[in-house]
């Protein structure tokens, strides 16, 4: 019966998915001698058994692992060392107005800020100003001084940011909060009112 093989006096049931040598070695193998002295091996019944002796096999090592490609490399962030390597400043504030500080009606919601910063900007850095969450400066500058003008009446928020040459904001400063007063336009005697403007 094939799949059937007796080795050393012993029956072995080979079942196909289980099998650990080659089909060669499942199947009776017959050796034959023809006339002129040629020796011939077939599996086809004919001349004499020959008992295959059992195939030394070396399991095949798992594959290695495929490196990270270029790819997933910058995904994960090795693409991006400026990002990782950004050294804050040491001292990056606003100096002018204080915290807290009133503008007052004679300014007309104009006033200057100005910016603490050390050590000085690096190569590619700027700064802007942001003044209740919206950029008041455009394009980032240099300079460390920006002017305000006509600031509304109430509470505002100041705060700076650093960016850099992509535009990636690097570093913020802490907020300050600033209170302006206006007098009302309507006011007779702001001359801004519209009955001083010598129009009857």
């Amino acid at each position: 019966m094939r799949g059937l093989i007796p080795i050393g006096g012993w029956t072995v049931l080979m079942v196909g998915a289980c099998l650990s040598v080659s089909l060669a070695e499942a199947t009776p193998i017959y050796r034959s001698v023809d006339s002129q002295g040629n020796v011939t091996y077939s599996d086809r019944p004919g001349g004499d058994q020959v008992e295959v002796a059992p195939v030394n096999t070396v399991p095949s090592r798992p594959a290695p692992a495929p490196r990270e490609t270029a790819a997933n490399e910058a995904a994960s962030g090795a693409g991006e060392p400026e990002a990782s390597t950004f050294t804050p400043y040491e001292r990056l504030r606003i100096a002018a107005p204080t915290n807290e500080s009133t503008l007052s009606t004679g300014a007309a919601g104009d006033t200057q800020v100005s910016v603490a910063l050390s050590p000085e900007l690096r190569e590619g850095h700027r700064l802007r100003l942001v003044v209740d969450d919206e950029v008041r400066q455009q394009p980032p500058q240099q300079a460390t001084t920006f002017s305000l003008t006509g600031l509304e009446r109430g509470e505002h928020t100041l705060r700076v940011e650093l960016v850099d040459a992509e535009g990636r904001v690097r570093q913020r400063s802490a907020p300050v909060t600033l209170y302006v007063q206006r007098a009302s336009v309507y006011l007779p005697a702001n001359p801004n009112n519209p009955r001083n403007s010598g129009n009857p």
